[in-house]
């Protein structure tokens, strides 16, 4: 693992002040209180419904917060906004779903010069140069005039990260971007976001994918019931988890 980590003054790339979420009575999130580093890799993990997903989605606002406060390279993320501050905002948060939300009449190509020149203005040209450097990046270079039905799943992702690279993000979350995948495709989107991590881009990850986590990971973040129960390095949480239900968690991933 590389430490790409900026000097410690530097500000966080992601801060979470004292986040509570709710759907009705139901407490999403609890008393969040956690920074990512620029240049960090964040994995967060715990079991299915501990809030992974909705933590990540209110970094982008995805998801609304009930009350703290989240701020992203600086900005404050909940705070009043228009529409095209959001728009602005979400160009710059590098999103990978679960399940791609590629264009389907799109090509690959298509979906990834897409936002650079409709959101950004950028020369057609300029963008397609771009799109075509990130595809051969994400090793689909030949692939650049196939449509999403023509693609793998496996490739279908790695382009969706091609798309949210194309914005030139300081930042990229992926929310669980293998569960969707056939097993023998999950390496290939997996070596993609470690060549990421090698680069330095500040990424947090909610995954299953533990061998990723102790691999490529700076920090752990482990939740359940919508709170941070644990946050380690990699070689401590999965050697020595500290919390009951941490340990419950990997000794369940074990067997």
């Amino acid at each position: 693992m590389t430490d790409h980590r900026p000097p410690a003054e530097a500000p966080p790339m992601i801060s979470f002040s004292n986040v509570n979420k709710n759907y009705g009575s139901y407490k999403a999130l609890v008393g969040i209180n956690a920074e990512v580093a620029r240049g960090e890799v964040v994995v967060v993990c715990g079991p299915s419904g501990s809030g992974k997903s909705t933590l990540i989605r209110t970094v982008n606002r995805l998801e609304e917060i009930g009350s703290g406060t989240i701020t992203f390279d600086g900005q404050d993320v909940h705070g009043p906004m228009r529409g095209s501050d959001l728009n602005r905002l979400r160009s710059r948060v590098g999103f990978v779903f679960q399940s791609f939300n590629l264009f389907p009449h799109l090509s690959a190509l298509e979906n990834v010069t897409l936002s650079p020149v409709k959101v950004s203005g950028t020369k057609r040209e300029v963008a397609h140069e771009r799109a075509m450097q990130l595809l051969d990046r994400v090793g689909l270079a030949a692939k650049a005039g196939s449509y999403p039905a023509q693609l793998s799943g496996g490739q279908q992702q790695r382009v969706a990260i091609a798309r949210a690279l194309a914005m030139e993000p300081p930042a990229m979350l992926f929310d669980e971007p293998t569960s969707a995948l056939d097993p023998e495709m999950v390496g290939e989107v997996l070596a993609v976001m470690r060549s990421l991590a090698a680069d330095g881009m500040t990424m947090m990850c909610v995954t299953h994918e533990m061998g990723f986590a102790r691999e490529v990971a700076d920090h752990v973040w482990f939740m359940d019931g919508g709170s941070i129960l644990e946050r380690a390095q990699p070689g401590a949480f999965f050697g020595a988890p500290q919390h009951p239900r941490a340990q419950r968690f990997l000794s369940d991933l074990r067997h």
